[in-house]
This record gives C-alpha cells, sequence and structure tokens, in this order.
C-alpha cells in the first residue's frame, strides 16, 4: 500500500511562488509513474503534471505550461511541484497521485494524497 503525503502549500500572491511536495512511501516509488491533480471549489478535479517512472518524461495541462515545473527524487522517494507566476485560478486544493508502471489520470490512478491547498491572491 503506497502512502502519499503532500505539504507546502499555503497562501501566495499572484505572480509569487510555491513549492508543493510529496512524500511516497510503501511501494516500489521508481515503479510509479506520478502526477499532480487539483480540484478548485465547485469545478471538477483537473490534471496539473505528470512525471514518469525515469523522469524522462513530464507532461503539463496548457494551464500551467512554462509556469510550472513537476520533478522528482528517487533517492527521497519525493515528487515535487514548482509553481511560479501564479495567478488566482491557480486557487484550488492540489493532490499527489501515483499509477503503477504508467502515468496517472485523473480517471486513473493507484493512490491519491489528502491533499494540500493553494490560495493565491490578486
Amino acid at each position: 500500500q503506497v502512502q502519499l503525503v503532500e505539504s507546502g502549500g499555503g497562501q501566495a500572491q499572484a505572480g509569487g511562488s510555491l513549492r508543493l511536495s510529496c512524500a511516497a512511501s510503501g511501494g516500489a516509488f521508481d515503479a510509479y509513474g506520478m502526477g499532480w491533480f487539483r480540484q478548485a471549489p465547485g469545478k471538477a478535479r483537473e490534471f496539473v503534471a505528470t512525471i514518469g517512472p525515469l523522469a524522462t518524461d513530464t507532461h503539463y495541462s496548457d494551464s500551467v505550461k512554462g509556469r510550472f515545473s513537476i520533478s522528482r527524487d528517487s533517492g527521497k522517494n519525493m515528487v515535487y511541484l514548482q509553481m511560479n507566476r501564479l495567478k488566482p485560478e491557480d486557487t484550488a486544493v492540489y493532490y499527489c497521485a501515483a499509477r503503477r508502471y504508467a502515468l496517472p489520470s485523473v480517471n486513473e490512478h493507484d493512490y491519491l494524497g489528502q491533499g494540500t491547498q493553494v490560495t493565491v491572491s490578486s
């Protein structure tokens, strides 16, 4: 059973930065594709970014491309989401996800963290 624990959320001003972290435990970390999703109040959960097991492939939603960067540290079993040039519309609960031998999607993932709140004010 893989456990995912997010941290690093909080409040930021528009144009600012935050770095989210996801600590993974209980599984073979390098076997999992990892990703970040988010869900704003009253909206459906949406894809933000994913990274493959070997960190050789990354994917981003159009809304965050060029501003956010996903990375992973296999030695620490950690996944990160560096968020720059934040906008008020980035306000959401951000979730870390894992999927064995594949990239996670909103509808297909094996594990999901509890989420961390990000609030961006204008």
